[in-house]
């Protein structure tokens, strides 16, 4: 599957099988998410994968009550070991880098998970203090994210995104103007221009 083909067809899932993922290939996402860059290379994500029922019970009431993460045979939580980057960095780095790491690590595993044939959601609604306590993290690491994998049964409709001509700004906050081409021009128009041109050019 191509890369521009995965990141265009992933979408959160909330219907899964109930077959359980072999672990190569939960360990083939893991290493896809430590491939991802991070700051000073402190490498500080950290993974806990929970399989056992009552234990995923209890983080999906501490997650807003999702109860549909129960039907993921799988749940893993991404952590930050914030020391060293605390460290290095200090309070922004705590604050900041360290959330960028480990959102660079989560896409990446999510991406690799979609091209394997799996589902994912990722979730960020959790009480912290309560995450800490069923899963003993020790205070130099702080939970990101919780997200549940597994065999999709179906697949939810991928939200709208906003056209990329919206969400583009050059050289200041705001401007949507490049002065050196003028406004931008939607991908999809110069992909659908330089079709019509190789149409016409054929029928000359």
């Amino acid at each position: 599957m191509e890369l521009d083909q995965v990141i265009k067809e992933r979408k959160s899932v909330r219907k899964f099988k109930s077959l359980n993922v072999p672990w190569y290939i939960i360990s083939e996402c893991l290493e896809a998410a430590i491939q991802a860059p991070s700051s000073g290379n402190v490498q500080n994500w950290r993974f806990i994968i929970i399989r056992n029922k009552e234990t995923r019970e209890k983080i999906a009431k501490i997650c807003d009550e999702q109860y549909w993460m129960l039907k993921a045979p799988m749940l893993i939580v991404v952590c930050s070991e914030v020391t060293k980057i605390k460290r290095m960095f200090g309070a922004r780095g705590e604050a900041l880098y360290a959330v960028q790491n480990c959102s660079a690590a989560i896409q990446n595993m999510l991406l690799k998970a979609h091209e394997l044939g799996l589902g994912t959601t990722w979730i960020g609604a959790f009480d912290e203090t309560k995450l800490r306590e069923i899963l003993s993290i020790e205070e130099i690491a702080r939970p990101q994210a919780v997200f549940a994998i597994g065999y999709p049964e179906s697949y939810e409709e991928k939200s709208r995104r906003e056209p990329l001509e919206t969400v583009i700004f050059f050289e200041k906050y705001g401007q949507k103007e490049d002065k050196e081409r003028g406004k931008i021009i939607p991908a999809a128009d110069i992909i659908k221009k330089h079709i019509t041109n190789i149409v016409e050019k054929h029928k000359k």
